[in-house]
């Protein structure tokens, strides 16, 4: 069976064919390849080898001419002769030259099955962007994907065309993003499971009970959790500093395999310092090694490791799933009700924006809302008492 939109299919023989187009300089003509696995992600993987090896050509190609020419650029003045997909090629690989390899494997495998098939032979001119978007829109909308999935679509796109009006002039108007739809409120503990949790941890503590301690009152990304050193934790000065993250990607040139990658964090607001009270300092003392890693040992802890276990203490604790997000989303509330600054919360988060801090990642609880109220009582009071 087929699989719609990626030209991979299974053969009578019981191979997978994954097919690719090329243009024939003989023929003048776009013609059909193929590749062949055993399973479809061995397909797969071929078939995304042999497109990015296609890039690489015509990259490789559109240099020499440039050489040949003595220009720094080839460019027939309007863009008029040079495909999405050949675009997309050359801007993956000066993504992969200057981005963290983690970015890169993202916005590749977003352009593979998003872009690669649905607009890749499409001539780049200033005429095209109403027929890109019309066709990228339909296939968003028959995929059935997230609005945070559909507007990275969209960026990827978007970053290819600038790239195609940086380098062949091609003077093309950016798409649009997708109608945003109304977002939802963060899912937060509510006070009652957040007892229930915190007494679940101290009555029997352990590396992972402290661990979602720790994100409690740190509000951690489940990454920069796992990546934590030794090395970062000032013991005198009473501070955290958030130096890297882990998180499991692609290995390179491969599409079945992954590997758990140790980066720089997130962003550059990313890389903060935060207080620590003199009670985590306390329990984390109690269980330092040798090692380098707080909850990893001799290496990163995996991530879903502690996504295993923070479901475990969930469990024991009586308390419905929820995501390890949800750690932090009550962190950031939590600080909110305790009326923190807003500006100081937002650097405590990594974020690079005090909007985001306020649109993301903190909604009033009922609880404050109620306590809101409450005061109008003695305001109301207090009218009472002035007319009387």
């Amino acid at each position: 069976m087929a699989r719609h939109g990626e030209n991979i299919r299974k053969r009578i023989d019981g191979r997978w064919e994954g097919r690719y187009k090329v243009f024939d300089e003989n023929r003048g003509e776009y013609i059909y390849r193929s590749v062949y696995g055993r399973n479809y992600e061995e397909a797969k993987e071929k078939l995304s080898n042999a497109r990015f090896s296609l890039a690489c050509q015509g990259m490789e190609k559109k240099t020499a001419m440039e050489a040949e020419s003595g220009s720094e650029k080839s460019t027939d003045g309007n863009g008029d002769k040079v495909l999405f997909s050949q675009v997309g090629g050359e801007w993956l690989l000066e993504v992969n030259r200057r981005r963290k390899y983690s970015t890169y494997i993202k916005y590749d495998a977003i352009y593979r099955t998003h872009l690669a098939d649905v607009i890749g032979l499409y001539r780049l001119s200033s005429g095209v962007t109403q027929e890109l978007q019309e066709k990228i829109f339909d296939h968003l909308s028959r995929a059935g994907l997230s609005e945070s999935l559909q507007k990275s679509v969209i960026c990827v796109a978007n970053q290819i065309l600038t790239f195609a009006n940086r380098h062949y002039q091609a003077g093309i108007q950016l798409l649009e993003r997708p109608a945003a739809k109304a977002k939802k409120s963060a899912v937060t503990f509510s006070r009652a499971e957040q007892a229930l949790l915190l007494d679940c941890i101290y009555r029997q503590m352990d590396k992972f009970k402290a661990a979602v301690l720790l994100c409690l009152y740190t509000g951690l990304r489940l990454g920069e959790l796992c990546a934590l050193q030794w090395t970062d934790i000032d013991f005198e000065g009473k501070t955290l500093t958030v130096n890297r993250t882990v998180q499991r990607i692609a290995a390179p040139g491969r599409l079945t395999k992954t590997i758990l990658l140790e980066t720089t964090p997130k962003s550059e607001s990313s890389h903060r310092t935060i207080p620590l009270t003199s009670e985590l300092l306390e329990i984390l003392s109690e269980l330092k090694g040798k090692q380098p890693y707080v909850f990893g040992g001799k290496k990163p802890l995996e991530p879903r490791t502690m996504q295993y276990h923070f479901k475990k203490i969930l469990k024991e604790a009586g308390i419905k799933g929820r995501s390890f997000h949800t750690l932090r989303h009550t962190f950031a509330t939590n600080c909110m009700e305790n009326n923190m600054d807003v500006k100081a919360l937002s650097e405590l988060l990594g974020h690079s924006d005090v909007r985001i801090t306020l649109n993301l990642y903190v909604h009033p609880t009922m609880d404050s809302k109620r306590k809101q109220i409450g005061t109008l009582s003695d305001f109301y009071g207090q009218i009472c008492g002035r007319a009387a």
